[in-house]
């Protein structure tokens, strides 16, 4: 598996931290009626379970805008995906239907509260993914967003650069219908679900929707 290593200026933060890791290869594709169904029906506990306004409270989503204040980062501005999925669920404004892998995470990440990465193993550069904190100018271009303002925000960087942040995942790593290797870090800035639960209920669902073999699983914590 990767190497992961984490910037201590985000340790110093959240030295509690807990990132879980999973590789596999897997088999990408349209979003089936029974994973979707699945993703619904977690769209609509969240719903019955929270405010709008309740939702960054959720421990996993304010742990992760702890570290984006504390860094300097508006989180109100620039705000947690998983906290993002769920404002727009309890809005009614509904959930794209996108590629297996992609409602995969996304089913997991407002199940869990934790900012999820997605990434195209085979896009990554190296053997290492560092979590450190983004620079003023550094170019990154968020899943569907264009140029995204990275500064003072957490984000994964390869060998090239930048490839994950809590907000947005890079194009240059990002899922699609030909990727055959994932790597996923579950990024537990502060606990909610219980982490190996976490994983286990990843690993069920790429397992169940998208044919996944040959895969590995840790937590990386204690980063001294």
């Amino acid at each position: 598996m990767l190497k992961v290593n984490v910037d201590k200026r985000i340790l110093d933060i959240c030295p509690q931290m807990k990132i879980g890791l999973i590789q596999a290869d897997v088999v990408n594709g349209d979003t089936c009626d029974e994973l979707w169904n699945e993703l619904l029906k977690e769209a609509d506990n969240i719903k019955n379970s929270y405010e709008l306004l309740a939702i960054n409270k959720r421990p996993a989503v304010a742990a992760t805008r702890k570290v984006y204040k504390a860094l300097g980062k508006d989180p109100g501005r620039y705000r947690v995906a998983s906290e993002a999925l769920c404002r727009r669920i309890i809005r009614g404004l509904g959930l794209y239907r996108l590629t297996t892998l992609i409602d995969v995470v996304n089913l997991v990440s407002i199940k869990s509260g934790y900012a999820i990465s997605g990434l195209d193993f085979d896009k990554i550069e190296g053997d290492t993914l560092t979590l450190g904190v983004g620079e003023a100018g550094e170019v990154y271009n968020g899943i569907g967003r264009g140029a995204l303002n990275i500064e003072n925000m957490p984000v994964y960087r390869d060998a090239i650069g930048g490839v994950a942040t809590p907000t947005s995942d890079e194009e240059r790593t990002k899922f699609t219908p030909e990727t055959t290797t994932v790597q996923i870090n579950i990024n537990g800035y502060g606990p909610e679900m219980d982490m190996e639960e976490t994983i286990n209920l990843m690993v069920d669902l790429l397992k169940r929707y998208a044919q996944a073999t040959n895969i590995q699983t840790s937590i990386v914590s204690n980063f001294d």
